[in-house]
């Protein structure tokens, strides 16, 4: 029964995201005033996650959808020439070698892009503007995607994480909590590799993830609740966890969306396309542990 209940949200999920495919389009000053919040952070969110489900579900309707959502993101770049004129442009930014690596790791590529972020990645300003290790762990990702070398060592960044710490768990709140999600997703590349997390990480993680999940079932923090599923999912032996699942697809809406929080709008792009993307996502990956596709 959750087998069907997983892919029952993922395919409603992936409906809301095709039926608004529309509001993820660049706009036409995406490269010089657009803020990226609005614009490239959820065309790159999109490609992250359409990208890993293309790859996983076990369903080839679903991988089919997602893969359609993925090539409309690389239309968008103008199939990555947007990147260069970024680069170019904000050189020691990281955000358009994090987003370009998605596609790169995919066989799509740039050569002005690729040219470019050669050339930028030992830039010492482009350390300075990583303000938390597990940014770095992302730039370290993206390098590893695109063939780069690393600019700093991937062990000592995660070991100041709170993946690496791993503090008392009653202290997590909602910004450590994000991060934690994040640092478990760059660490397994985005739940490809299940076997990447230390015996250490996996233990402190199954412990504690059924309490973190029940207080933010609790708040009705859908976006949240998505992402520690989607941590569950990349640990191998991982608890099913069946009653948050369920718990889920309940507030789900029957077109598919989810909003971050319980109080926001379901009506709003903003308020909903990513916590939909995550619950995509998160399905994906817990169904990928019971069937992997082929």
């Amino acid at each position: 029964m959750t087998a069907l209940l997983l892919d029952r949200v993922a395919r409603r999920a992936l409906g809301w995201l095709t039926a608004h495919r529309d509001a993820f389009r660049l706009p036409a000053d995406a490269t010089t005033d657009a803020d990226r919040d609005l614009t490239w952070k959820p065309l790159g969110e999109l490609a992250q996650l359409t990208g890993r489900i293309a790859a996983l579900h076990p369903s080839a309707d679903l991988r089919a959808e997602a893969a359609a959502l993925f090539a409309f993101a690389w239309a968008e770049t103008r199939e990555g020439a947007l990147f260069a004129e970024l680069v170019h442009r904000e050189p020691h930014a990281t955000y358009p070698v994090e987003i370009y690596a998605v596609f790169a790791q995919a066989g799509l590529r740039h050569r002005a892009t690729d040219e470019l972020t050669a050339a930028t990645a030992p830039l010492r300003s482009r350390t300075v503007a990583l303000d938390t290790p597990t940014r770095t762990l992302g730039v370290l990702m993206a390098e590893r995607r695109i063939g780069l070398a690393p600019h700093t060592d991937p062990a000592a960044e995660l070991a100041r994480t709170w993946l690496g710490v791993r503090p008392e768990p009653w202290a997590l709140d909602l910004r450590t909590a994000y991060g934690l999600t994040h640092d478990v997703f760059h660490v397994t590349d985005w739940g490809a590799d299940r076997t990447a997390l230390t015996p250490e990480a996996a233990r402190y993680l199954r412990l504690w993830l059924p309490a973190w999940l029940d207080d933010r079932l609790a708040q009705g923090e859908w976006d949240l609740v998505a992402e520690l599923l989607a941590v569950g999912a990349c640990l191998p032996d991982a608890d099913p966890y069946d009653g948050a699942w369920a718990r889920l697809a309940e507030a789900q809406s029957a077109d598919g969306g989810l909003p971050e929080q319980d109080a926001f709008p379901r009506d709003s792009f903003r308020a909903c396309y990513h916590s939909t993307l995550a619950t995509a996502f998160a399905a994906t990956l817990a169904l990928f542990g019971r069937n992997p596709a082929p």
